[in-house]
């Protein structure tokens, strides 16, 4: 099962990025090509009903699944980044983190009004970074169509705060 695969070579690395986090590093997946195809394919398919004209993926470990699956879904990609790292107009939005607060940005132009927006994420946690996105999204007059993980930490409780954006949550790996 894909799930558990994604556990096994899911590394934790204890106190990062501050005492009593326990990260969940995805880096080890990247290594197997195949397994990276399979991921992808498994994304896709669980968003096979859902209407989405544009893939949004947040720095940095969104870009790499959220890319690959714009191209499997054939739709565009826009980068959610950090404050500061792109060239273009943006719009921003600041959020609290667990062991601090950042401050997102996406250009101007990234989405149209009424574009239907999937947000991807390699992990939902407490939800802060993907409900600034979302607000992101809302700014420019698209919607959230749906959000796909790699991992969610269920414990946590971040679905509940995505919810007042959109119902459809995907997470192909639950802690």
């Amino acid at each position: 099962m894909l799930s558990n695969q994604i556990k096994q070579i899911i590394r934790d690395v204890p106190d990062f990025p501050k005492p009593g986090i326990i990260f969940k590093d995805i880096t080890p997946i990247l290594k197997d090509a195949a397994l990276c195809k399979e991921i992808t394919a498994a994304l896709a398919e669980q968003l096979k009903d859902v209407k989405i004209d544009v893939v949004a993926g947040i720095e940095s470990r969104g870009f790499l699944f959220g890319l690959a699956l714009a191209q499997q879904l054939n739709l565009p990609f826009v980068p959610i980044r950090k404050a500061g790292k792109l060239p273009y107009k943006t719009i921003q939005q600041s959020y609290d983190l667990e062991y601090g607060s950042a401050t997102l940005e996406v250009h101007e132009d990234a989405f149209e009004a009424g574009q239907q927006v999937l947000i991807h994420d390699d992990l939902l946690a407490t939800g802060g970074t993907v409900v600034a996105a979302s607000n992101l999204v809302q700014k420019l007059g698209a919607a959230v169509a749906a959000y796909s993980f790699l991992i969610n930490l269920d414990f946590l409780n971040g679905k509940d705060r995505l919810t007042p954006y959109a119902d459809k949550v995907f997470a192909l790996a639950t802690y």
